[in-house]
């Protein structure tokens, strides 16, 4: 049994190297022109500073293309491409199978990540992209464990899964908060859009707060909880899942850290120290999470524990 990778979304420079001590084991960067819901920008130049001193670290990085291409992005995402191979990146995330045409004609060898949001829901899918080049898939973050574990026993290829942070649950390639308040005769500057952590869609009905934000790809709605089961690992440790992702979307620079440290401990306790230390530790790492969550953002399981209808 190895250990799986601890996988994190740093903001900035600075936030990379906090997560290095902090105990994560590979980060996904890059900017909103080419990828989907990043925790911070960065550009270029800083994609290469950054892979500098992840690599230094001996950890990995992973460089987020998963956003949808249209035509007129094409010639950017094989410019694009080009530069992640000079830099030397670890891996390529991607949704759409543009990028793996663009990385194929431009003879890219960096390994690919499928990661198509909501649709990577079995391992006939899993298999098929592996076949073409996906060394990883990025699983929906709506399965339950059950069919997390199915899909693990029958495939050869990594598997990622979400244990932590929120879920996205719309997006849009409209700009649905700028045509709002265009609608209602306002002004807003929606360039804020993730640096403004209180913009929210409420429904009084079910009494929840879902966050918004409007950027280059278009409008995105989150779950109004955020999920965590660092009590509840063991059974993806055994099953041999890959990599477990914290996404700090939209959190702050010192929880990400603070709760990247914490499973961190989880999963050393486990595998270090046996499943009776992490018994042991598992409730105060719940404890110390829930002391520093943000208070309109609860924490539940997400769908790891829901029961599957056919």
């Amino acid at each position: 049994m190895k250990k799986p990778e601890l996988l994190v979304t740093p903001q900035s420079i600075e936030h990379v190297k906090a997560l290095i001590e902090a105990g994560a084991d590979a980060f996904v960067i890059g900017e909103q022109k080419f990828g989907l819901r990043l925790a911070g920008e960065f550009n270029v130049s800083e994609v290469e500073q950054a892979t500098e001193i992840i690599h230094a670290a001996n950890k990995k990085v992973y460089v987020a293309v998963n956003a949808l291409f249209h035509n007129d992005r094409l010639d950017a995402l094989d410019a694009y491409l080009q530069e992640m191979q000079r830099i030397g990146v670890d891996a390529l995330l991607f949704g759409d199978p543009a990028v793996v045409v663009a990385v194929r004609e431009l003879g890219i060898t960096i390994p690919l990540h499928w990661s198509p949001e909501t649709i990577a829901t079995n391992w006939f899918q899993v298999n098929y992209w592996g076949e073409r080049g996906a060394k990883r898939t990025v699983l929906a973050r709506e399965l339950s464990l059950d069919e997390v574990l199915e899909i693990k026993e029958n495939t050869e290829h990594e598997i990622e899964v979400q244990v932590q942070g929120m879920t996205c649950m719309f997006q849009s390639k409209r700009s649905l908060l700028g045509n709002y308040f265009l609608y209602r005769d306002e002004v807003m500057e929606i360039e804020n859009r993730k640096e403004n952590k209180n913009m929210f869609l409420h429904d009084k009905e079910r009494k929840n707060k879902y966050p918004i934000y409007e950027d280059l790809n278009g409008t995105h709605i989150f779950s109004p909880n955020d999920m965590c089961v660092i009590d509840e690992l063991p059974e993806l440790f055994e099953a041999g899942i890959d990599s477990l992702k914290f996404d700090g979307v939209l959190q702050s620079f010192e929880y990400v850290v603070t709760v990247t440290n914490l499973y961190r401990q989880a999963i050393d306790a486990y595998f270090d120290e046996g499943e009776d230390a992490y018994e042991n530790l598992k409730d105060e790492l719940v404890a110390k999470i829930e002391e520093i969550q943000p208070a309109l953002r609860p924490l539940d399981t997400g769908f790891i524990f829901k029961e599957t209808v056919y």
